[in-house]
């Protein structure tokens, strides 16, 4: 297939990239570094003379947190709506659209917003969509890995509530098998939680990484959810995983069913202790 692969030079966008070429797809990648700048494509008219002659699309943009030229409004709304429009107008009839575990009637951050209303504007073109909508996802060259990886690290981890938050990672490879399946699936017009085999508490979560380092459990320093939070807001502007709203996030809770997706792949999806 010839596939508009948005977000390809990011985390998942390159691993999804990678693993399209390997399936034999002829993949055109859009982002800044070849030429396309998301934020610039904002209209239908935009994204036309681009999706010509292809056969799918695959949406793999997303950032975690605003910066002054990045914006959730943008690069999750205007910008997909934009794309998703333009395919429907110029006969690409296949999208897969990589959202957010939470971006659903419960949604209440920017983020989550964001997602949902560009996952909400695909669902009514007459298109054979995917929403696919990850948890927390891991792995080689990820961002978010590197930074629990340095939070383990640490003999004592002051962590809020006693780090009881719910957390499902999935390895980014599942995310990838996903989207593939996506283009020979039989049935579209589904919305897919893409999501690790069993929930584990943060806490758990980071201790696992610790037995990955060879390292005995972590001590846990338990934090109340306020004082983390107060220090967050400054401290996103030296780690922008850090911004209070994801943090709220966290605090929700971030699993879901896994049964609909092992149903697609075939497969239950890899387990954190075997993946890292």
């Amino acid at each position: 297939m010839k596939i508009l692969l948005t977000g390809a030079s990011g985390f998942i966008g390159g691993h999804i990239r990678q693993a399209l070429a390997a399936a034999g797809h002829e993949v055109t990648p859009a982002d800044r570094h070849h030429g396309i700048d998301f934020k610039q494509m904002r209209k239908e008219d935009d994204w036309l003379p681009h999706l010509k002659d292809m056969d799918a699309v695959i949406n793999a943009v997303g950032i975690i947190a605003e910066t002054s030229g990045q914006t959730f409004e943008v690069l999750h709304r205007l910008a997909p709506q934009a794309l998703f429009s333009a395919c429907s107008k110029s006969g690409v009839n296949l999208v897969v659209q990589i959202s957010a575990l939470g971006a659903d009637e419960q949604a209440f951050t920017p983020y989550q917003l964001s997602k949902k209303a560009a996952d909400d504007a695909l669902r009514k073109l007459p298109l054979d969509w995917f929403v696919l909508r990850p948890s927390l996802v891991y792995g080689p060259g990820g961002a978010s890995l590197a930074m629990f990886r340095r939070m383990a690290s640490f003999p004592l981890l002051p962590l809020a509530d006693g780090g009881k938050q719910m957390v499902q990672p999935v390895h980014v490879s599942d995310v990838v098998a996903t989207v593939l399946q996506c283009l020979q699936a039989e049935t579209t017009g589904i919305t897919l939680d893409v999501v690790g085999p069993e929930p584990l508490t943060f806490a758990e979560w980071l201790n696992l990484i610790r037995q990955k380092q060879g390292k005995p459990p972590a001590r846990i320093l338990p934090i109340p959810f306020g004082p983390i939070v107060a220090m967050a807001r400054v401290g996103r502007y030296l780690i922008p995983l850090l911004h209070p709203d994801n943090l709220r996030m966290l605090q929700k809770g971030n699993t879901a069913d896994v049964q609909p997706l092992v149903e697609f792949l075939g497969r239950p999806p890899l387990h954190a202790e075997k993946a890292l």
